[in-house]
């Protein structure tokens, strides 16, 4: 989790300080981890002898680089700006050339958000490395024994959750891509396989636009039925505690069969704080437990990707194949992240929240290099999100006074900025406690 995180404060630092030394803005620091009070390591580069005559110029040579202790993030203290590092009054009186605060309004912004551009386009570049590498894994259709799970709308013209596509107007379907996905929303007739019965459905026309605009509201036309197998236990929780292990499938609450994770979810969130029996296979055998459900309808458990219960087939990518392919999962996975943020202001939202022991629990125990890349850009974006959003102190803070200040010419004071900026560290600092807060009642208590 450390190495994950450093390397992306890294590349988030390294963002700004690059579009600061484009603008020819100074940098006083540069740092990976706080360090107050005292540094591990630092390097100051002897600077430039300046010629009689000749004007200073900002050079890389300006600024101090350094390893702090405190692996709580990371910083780049710009000259000429109120920040983290600095206050109104640590400013002087003059403005020079080289200050962030001389600079027009739109080299500000190119240096805020840099930070943010760079940690997206590092997921970008780490999926598209991935793909060209590794390929990438689909499970075909006939593979998938659970079936799909269908959307509402999908559901009003006669397919049902558990169906196998098989094809679109005669054209066999193979996997869930964007190929296939087109084929059956603008097809007259989709046959899918119902159990052991084939069915035809018929698909109306231009219901391709009815599942477009499902998908901008967060409703896909349809999904993977996930299996229930239990990758790894969290600690102190019920799974744990009535011994399920790594590999279990669970097919059964009490009396209900729930063979995949929505009917499975659905049954916890009615048992909230209570003792359930569960049913799952072991080694081919079925057994059961008695296992605690919290009041948040969770029992403890990280799912087994798909991807490793259903067998796979890989997709290889040439090298300009997997930069597109990059970009595409970035977005997805982007604007996938944004339209889940609306759920941290629910009360089951804000419960959910988790600090650095919920990010290291999604690492697995052992190394696992896909696994690291894979989560490290998912992270990535995560970061890039978290950092834009208009909070004081935050990189979209400054966005937001900047777009202020570009549309409208009002540059807010110093003074004020260090206001807003201590209002939004206070906030911060809530968030945080409140977030590892969580982590320590979950690890704790429940």
């Amino acid at each position: 989790m450390l190495a994950s995180l450093s390397l992306l404060v890294f590349v988030h630092e390294l963002g700004h300080y690059t579009f600061a030394r484009l603008s020819g803005t100074k940098v006083e620091k540069f740092y990976l981890f706080f360090n107050p009070w005292f540094t591990m390591f630092k390097y100051k580069p002897k600077p430039k002898p300046v010629k009689e005559g000749e004007t200073p110029k900002a050079s890389w040579r300006d600024t101090e680089y350094g390893i702090g202790w405190l692996p709580l993030g990371g910083y780049c203290s710009i000259a000429g700006m109120v920040d983290e590092t600095k206050s109104a009054k640590d400013l002087g009186d003059k403005v020079q050339p080289w200050e962030f605060r001389a600079k027009p309004a739109w080299q500000r912004l190119l240096i805020m958000i840099g930070g943010v551009l760079f940690n997206f386009l590092a997921a970008i570049a780490i999926y598209a490395g991935m793909v060209y590498v590794l390929g990438e894994q689909f499970i075909p259709f006939k593979n998938a024994t659970e079936g799909m799970a269908f959307c509402e709308s999908a559901h009003k013209i006669g397919f049902v959750d558990g169906d196998i596509p098989l094809s679109a107007d005669g054209k066999e379907l193979y996997y869930y891509s964007t190929e296939d996905l087109q084929a059956m929303l603008t097809a007259k007739q989709v046959t899918v396989l119902r159990g052991t019965d084939t069915v035809r459905i018929s698909i109306p026309k231009d219901f391709i636009f009815t599942a477009n605009k499902d998908a901008e509201e967060g409703q896909l036309f349809m999904s993977y039925r996930l299996p229930v197998v239990v990758s790894q236990t969290q600690p102190n929780m019920g799974a744990e505690k009535a011994g399920l292990k790594s590999g279990d499938r669970i097919i059964g609450v009490n009396s209900v069969s729930t063979r995949e994770y929505v009917s499975f979810t659905e049954q916890l969130q009615s048992n909230k704080d209570k003792t359930v029996t569960i049913h799952f296979l072991r080694d081919g055998r079925q057994d059961s437990a008695r296992v605690a459900v919290d009041d948040a309808g969770k029992i403890g458990i990280l799912l087994t990707e798909p991807e490793k219960v259903y067998e796979t087939i890989t997709l290889n990518y040439s090298f300009f194949r997997s930069i597109p392919r990059g970009i595409e999962m970035g977005w997805e996975k982007l604007s996938g992240y944004v339209s889940q943020l609306k759920y941290v202001f629910t009360a089951d939202g804000a419960k959910s929240l988790g600090g650095f022991g919920s990010i290291g629990s999604i690492f697995p125990e052992s190394w696992d290099w896909i696994a690291f890349w894979s989560i490290t850009a998912f992270l990535s974006v995560i970061l890039a999100v978290m950092n834009i959003l208009p909070i004081p102190i935050l990189d979209g803070g400054y966005v937001l006074f900047l777009l202020i200040e570009v549309f409208t010419g009002w540059k807010p004071s110093e003074k004020f900025m260090n206001v807003a900026l201590n209002i939004g560290f206070y906030l911060l600092i809530a968030l945080l406690l409140f977030a590892n807060g969580n982590d320590i009642y979950r690890f704790l208590i429940k």
